[in-house]
């Protein structure tokens, strides 16, 4: 495991946002042709949060780059800012510009100067983030006609994961979920890249009216390659993966929490690199566990 340094804030400037976007910058202390996670936080979160995945990333390999989204709690915004309608849109920008100034970081980090490598780029998003990072790998909104919203997918990135992303929008959705948030109506028909979706089994959302199964549509409702990991007892926190010593855990298990790191890492790293066997070595893992935290599913 290596160490791990890490700078925040870097500031990107951007124009139109009324805030420049703050982003953290993760990567292990040594080593080179460093593989890249752009890192898409929960609602209200910041560049801050999810420490138990960042660190864990970083110590085995990846550079990690955590932008902090306007919905986030450390910059205040009210639910009447003109913006807040358009939240989610904005948020898909964030993680393009990201993408776009990958040489402002190197810079920002000195230790990081040509450690990267650009052509393996992957993105990974809990909650909210996963409906920013589900756009990116090809997912579409369901416009009220019924027609499909804009692609906004960005070929740069080669794989992702989805932790705990959003299902069927319409009649699957609450009234409050349907009133509040109209992006929540995805299509994943066009979801090609690959990806890991991952839910909890007792994750019964507020947002949906079919329970914690509604999490599994990104993999049910899209083509391969996809893989699903099912983590049995699992909460919307999958444990506590938001940050060390959260109180929003429900559902507490550094069991989890340890799957989720290490089974997020393997799938990345035989997606980015086709030679590498840790995914297929990690499911067998967790399979032939007498008593297993879990279970994978590919197609």
């Amino acid at each position: 495991m290596e160490k791990v340094v890490s700078i925040s804030p870097v500031v990107l400037s951007a124009p139109g946002r009324g805030v420049d976007l703050q982003v953290r910058v993760s990567a292990p202390a040594t080593g080179n042709q460093l593989p890249v996670i752009v890192f898409a936080h929960g609602y209200g979160s910041s560049l801050d949060g999810y420490a138990p995945l960042v660190n864990f990333w970083a110590a085995h390999g990846f550079v990690v780059i955590q932008p902090t989204f306007l919905d986030s709690r450390t910059l205040g915004l009210s639910p009447e800012d003109p913006r807040t309608p358009t939240i989610w849109r904005l948020r898909i920008e964030d993680m393009k510009r990201i993408l776009d100034n990958l040489d402002l970081f190197e810079d920002a980090l000195p230790t990081l100067k040509g450690r990267m490598d650009r052509s393996r780029i992957a993105a990974v998003g809990h909650s909210f983030g996963a409906q920013t990072t589900g756009m990116l790998l090809g997912a579409r909104v369901i416009g009220p006609d019924g027609n499909l919203g804009e692609d906004m997918s960005d070929p740069r990135i080669k794989a992702g994961v989805l932790l705990c992303a959003a299902g069927r929008g319409g009649a699957d959705l609450t009234s409050f979920a349907a009133e509040h948030f109209p992006f929540m109506n995805p299509s994943y028909a066009g979801m090609t890249t690959p990806t890991l979706v991952v839910w909890g089994d007792k994750d019964d959302s507020f947002l949906s009216v079919r329970g914690p199964e509604w999490f599994t549509d990104a993999y049910t409702l899209s083509t391969g390659p996809k893989s699903l990991l099912t983590l049995f007892g699992g909460e919307h926190l999958l444990g506590g993966i938001s940050g060390y010593l959260v109180t929003e855990t429900s559902d507490e298990n550094p069991e989890r929490v340890k799957a989720v790191q290490q089974l997020t890492w393997a799938y990345l790293r035989s997606q980015l690199y086709p030679e590498d066997t840790a995914w297929s070595i990690a499911s067998a893992e967790l399979m032939e566990n007498p008593n297993p935290i879990g279970r994978v599913e590919d197609k």
